[in-house]
């Protein structure tokens, strides 16, 4: 038998595992790396982040990777080259990480690569009339990664979600429905990183009521831009840009408008659809010519949109009379207008930041990936639908 196949074999039956979990959202800010120590599977898992760093990219990296991120059509040798790139740039990231931490790679039992989304496409976003299947997108080639450390590497956990019938996306429902699931508190677990989504999860006592996970729409996307376009910035820092604007409410009124807004049902949707191109589009719809509106007031009203959305998709979902906490992680638990109007958007329901549960709300995606990794490897695996067979998320790749 290949050693490193029988060295996996021996992970899965250990008590703990070592797993690094990788996260490189569609920001392009960086890749985050959680050091997890994992035990346990399914309704036992039990997971403590040891280590955690975000690396960022460095401009040109950034640059190359915006080349293929979310456009409508990219250079076939731009795709290949950056592919095989990106997984060698994880991987000296990983080692950087390791070294800075003082761990040798040889006691880290695997790496979970979530890689890099340069396109999501669920299926009711096609333009042409093909077959209605979802399909998503990630690089970063883990063989790359798994050589380069000599690491077995799980990646591609998206594909099996698309293959069994989903979108793709969201992943976190799985992993919040195992690790936060409390007795006594309904929850909701809300990211708002690019797009925004939460997962809603009933007390274990109340057996009758199903967790789901949905996305909202844009999170930080259009701030982002918005604010990289005006300000040259990558975000908008403590929300500095947008508190010193105003919501133009025609203008929101014409976002809001929006027919992705009211299907009420369980869905997903990326920075493809939610562009720049989409709200220059709308501006120009609802009467502004070009440059007519204030940066700062640009920046605002898209803020309000991910509040309201976000607030508004909570609303669609949470079953009458219910006021779960809401622990958010993700960029946008950094952003104070946005968490604020937020609360004053859902009276009565408490928003709290994710390191309330003891996850730190940038490294919880990480987490997450480390998590599905180490149910490939221990578990049973996951049900996309309540009537579904369980299926495992993630592709390996052996280092020798």
């Amino acid at each position: 038998m290949n050693r490193s196949l029988s060295d996996l074999l021996q992970t899965a039956q250990k008590e703990q595992r070592h797993i690094i979990g990788l996260m490189s959202g569609t920001s392009l800010d960086g890749l985050d790396i959680a050091l997890c120590q994992v035990s346990g599977s399914g309704q036992e898992t039990a997971v403590q982040c040891r280590e955690f760093v975000t690396i960022p990219y460095s401009d040109s990296e950034k640059n190359l990777l915006k080349r293929i991120s979310s456009v409508e059509q990219a250079s076939l040798s731009d795709l290949c080259y950056i592919h095989t790139w990106l997984g060698r740039l994880h991987a000296k990231f990983i080692l950087n990480a390791l070294n800075s931490w003082g761990v040798q790679a040889d006691t880290i039992d695997c790496i979970a690569s979530h890689g890099q989304t340069i396109y999501h496409l669920p299926a009711r976003d096609l333009k042409e009339d093909l077959e209605p299947i979802s399909s998503t997108l990630q690089i970063g080639d883990a063989d790359q990664i798994s050589m380069l450390t000599g690491i077995p590497t799980l990646s591609d956990f998206r594909q099996k979600h698309t293959a069994a019938g989903g979108e793709g996306a969201p992943m976190a429902g799985f992993v919040d429905e195992l690790l936060f699931t409390s007795a006594d508190e309904s929850r909701i677990l809300l990211n708002i990183g690019g797009i925004g989504n939460f997962t809603w999860l009933p007390a274990s006592g109340r057996k009758s009521v199903a967790r789901f996970t949905t996305d909202t729409g844009p999170g930080n996307t259009l701030i982002d831009k918005l604010t990289h376009q005006f300000f040259n910035l990558p975000f908008d820092r403590d929300a500095g840009i947008a508190s010193a604007g105003t919501v133009d409410e025609s203008l929101l009124g014409q976002l809001l408008s929006d027919p992705w807004f009211d299907e009420k049902e369980e869905k997903t949707t990326g920075p493809e659809y939610f562009s720049l191109e989409w709200l220059r589009d709308l501006v120009t719809r609802a009467g502004f010519a070009p440059g007519s509106l204030k940066p700062e007031t640009l920046i605002r009203t898209v803020t309000e949109l991910s509040a309201r959305t976000i607030a508004r998709r909570i609303e669609e979902f949470l079953p009458e009379g219910e006021k779960p906490v809401i622990y958010v992680s993700g960029g946008g638990a950094r952003n104070p207008l946005l968490i604020q109007r937020i609360s004053e958007l859902l009276p009565g329901i408490s928003v709290q930041n994710s390191a309330s549960l003891g996850i730190d709300p940038d490294a919880k995606e990480a987490i997450i990936f480390a998590v599905l990794a180490n149910e490939m490897l221990a578990g049973e695996g996951f049900r996309i639908r309540t009537d579904d067979q369980k299926v495992q998320f993630g592709k390996i790749s052996l280092p020798h």
